[in-house]
C-alpha cells in the first residue's frame, strides 16, 4: 500500500504538466481505501522523507509546492487536524524522485526544470551574476524593466523579427539577492527559471552563483502578494527632486531643477550597476552630476544673488565671470538659512562637490572592464550621499513660509526616510 500511494504520488507530480501535488480527496478516491488507513501510511512517508504535503498555510496556493524541505515536524502534527488536510495536496520529496530513472533525459538541456521535475519548490530562488541582464538590456528587440527590487524581461512586439523562437524569452520576474557583505545578484524562482526556452535555461545556469545569498526582503513581499515596506533609494531621490519643485513654485520661484527624472522620465541607467566595473561606475558619476549640479536652474537665483563675479587684473581691467551652479547654491542657502548645526549643509555642499570632481577627474585603469564588486559598493556609498543631500535640500525648502502654509504632498515612505539602499 505504502508504495502504490507513493507511486500515484509521483506519477501525478510528474505528469500533471506544471509540477502540481495530488489533492488528498483524489488520492483517498484513487486508492478506494478508509481514511485510517491513508492517514498511517502518510505518516510514514512523511516520517521516511518521502513525501510533503502542503496545506495552504505558508503558501496560499497548496497546487504548487512553493518551498522543498519543509518542517518534517510540522507536517506531521498538520495530519491530526481534518480540516487542514481535506484542503492539502500531497508530493513527492526529492529523496523519492531521486531514482526516477528517466527524469535526466527528459529534461535535458532545461536544467531548471529538471530541478523542478527533481523536487525543488517553486518559489526556490537561485542567485545570478549581475552581467546575465546585461544582454536582455542592451537588445532592443527585448524589453527589460527594473525598479531596483525587482523587473521583468520579455521580447519586444514589433523588434523580434527575425528572432529565433528559443530566444523569444518572457521572465515574468527577476529581483535581486545579497550576501551579509552586501555583494548583489539577480535572484529569480525556480519556477520562472522553467519557462525560459532550453538554450536560455542553459546561459542562465552558466552564471548561477554558488554561496549564502539573501533575497531582497521587499522582492519576497512583493511577489507573496504583499505591499512593500520602503523605497528604492533611486526612486526616493527623484521623487526628492520632484517635491523640490514642487515647492518652488509654493515659494512663487522658478524650479530648482531643470528635470527631475520623475518615474517615466527615470533614466534606464540611474540603477544600481548591472557590471560593477571602473568603466561602469564613471558612467553612473557622470549621469549622477548631470541630475545633480549639472541639473541647477540658475534663474532660480535670478534677483536673489549675484549670478557673476567680477575680479580685477593687475592691468586694471575688470574680468566677469559667471558663477558655478554649487557656488550659486551654497550663497543662496547659506544667504538665506542659518541651522543651529552647520554639519547636514556641510555635507550637502561637500557631496555636490565630490560628484562633480569626480566626474572632471575620472579614475582611469588599463582594466577598466575589470568585474569586481567593490565599484557597486562605491556606488551605493555615493548614492546614499547624494540621496541626503537633495533630501536635506527638501527639508531646507519645508521651512520656508509659504511651504509651511500650503505644503505639498510627500510619500510616506519617502517622509519617514524608509528608503532601501540595497
Amino acid at each position: 500500500m505504502k508504495s502504490q500511494l507513493l507511486q500515484h504520488v509521483i506519477d501525478h507530480y510528474l505528469n500533471s504538466g506544471d509540477f502540481n501535488g495530488i489533492p488528498y480527496s483524489s488520492l483517498l478516491e484513487k486508492l478506494v481505501i478508509q481514511e485510517t488507513q491513508i492517514f498511517s501510511v502518510l505518516l510514514e512517508l512523511i516520517a521516511e522523507d518521502q513525501i510533503e504535503i502542503m496545506y495552504g498555510d505558508y503558501h496560499p496556493n497548496p497546487h504548487i509546492k512553493a518551498w522543498a524541505g519543509k518542517d518534517k515536524e510540522g507536517q506531521l502534527d498538520k495530519l491530526q487536524n481534518s480540516q487542514l488536510l481535506n484542503q492539502a495536496c500531497v508530493y513527492p520529496a526529492s529523496k523519492a524522485l531521486a531514482d526516477v530513472s528517466d527524469i535526466p533525459e527528459k529534461y535535458s538541456g532545461k536544467p531548471y526544470s529538471m530541478e523542478l521535475a527533481f523536487g525543488a519548490g517553486q518559489l526556490d530562488f537561485r542567485s545570478f551574476n549581475l552581467e546575465i541582464l546585461e544582454m536582455y538590456r542592451n537588445d532592443p528587440r527585448y524589453h527589460y524593466d527594473n525598479d531596483d527590487i525587482s523587473g521583468w524581461i520579455s521580447a519586444s512586439d514589433g523588434k523580434s523579427d527575425g528572432m529565433a523562437s528559443s530566444d523569444s524569452v518572457y521572465l515574468q520576474t527577476f529581483g535581486f539577492s545579497y550576501t551579509d557583505d552586501f555583494d548583489r545578484a539577480v535572484a529569480v524562482y525556480v519556477r520562472y527559471l522553467h519557462d525560459l526556452s532550453p538554450e536560455h535555461q542553459q546561459m542562465w545556469k552558466a552564471k548561477e552563483l554558488q554561496g549564502d545569498y539573501k533575497l531582497h526582503p521587499d522582492y519576497h513581499r512583493n511577489t507573496m502578494g504583499h505591499w512593500g515596506t520602503k523605497l528604492s533609494i533611486f526612486d526616493a531621490f527623484t521623487r526628492e527632486l520632484e517635491v523640490i519643485n514642487q515647492m518652488c513654485s509654493k515659494m512663487n520661484m522658478p524650479n530648482l531643477f531643470k528635470e527631475t527624472f520623475f518615474e517615466e522620465q527615470r533614466p534606464r541607467e540611474f540603477g544600481f550597476l548591472l557590471r560593477p566595473t571602473l568603466k561602469e561606475f564613471n558612467i553612473f558619476v557622470e549621469l549622477l552630476d548631470k541630475m545633480m549640479s549639472q541639473n541647477i536652474k540658475k534663474d532660480f537665483f535670478r534677483g536673489e544673488i549675484d549670478l557673476e563675479t567680477e575680479q580685477e587684473r593687475k592691468d586694471g581691467k575688470t574680468i566677469v565671470s559667471q558663477k558655478g551652479t554649487i557656488q550659486l547654491l551654497e550663497e543662496w542657502i547659506r544667504k538665506l538659512f542659518k541651522p543651529e548645526d552647520p554639519k547636514p549643509l556641510l555635507a550637502l555642499f561637500s557631496t555636490f562637490k565630490d560628484i562633480r570632481r569626480l566626474r572632471q577627474n575620472p579614475a582611469h585603469s588599463v582594466t577598466e572592464n575589470e568585474f569586481d564588486q567593490k565599484y557597486f559598493k562605491e556606488q551605493r556609498h555615493l548614492i546614499k550621499k547624494a540621496f541626503v543631500a537633495v533630501r536635506t535640500i527638501r527639508l531646507i525648502f519645508a521651512n520656508h513660509p509659504m511651504v509651511r502654509c500650503d505644503p505639498p504632498e510627500i510619500n510616506e515612505f519617502l517622509f519617514k526616510g524608509e528608503i532601501w539602499d540595497f
